[in-house]
């Protein structure tokens, strides 16, 4: 599995000071994505509705709002 692309603008069109650290999207090249966000599993597992579940080796990441809204065009529809 590969990094095909990056889903939306990179993290210096966003602002970040360092111009590499920030949330991110990306497609593999199997059709997934790989999201770089910060670890929120601990605070937010409990905040899981009753109908949603993670598995023991799954993590719950924040990605900022304006990543994903930065993302949108680049994400396809199918």
């Amino acid at each position: 599995m590969k990094i095909v692309r990056r889903i939306g603008v990179p993290p210096s069109a966003r602002g970040s000071n360092s111009g590499a650290t920030c949330p991110d999207v990306f497609e593999l090249s199997d059709g997934n994505f790989a999201v770089i966000g910060t670890e929120a599993t601990e605070a937010l597992d409990g905040e899981l509705p009753a109908d949603a579940a993670r598995a023991d080796y799954e993590r719950i990441v924040i990605v900022s709002r304006e990543t994903l809204i930065r993302a949108k065009a680049d994400i396809p529809d199918a």
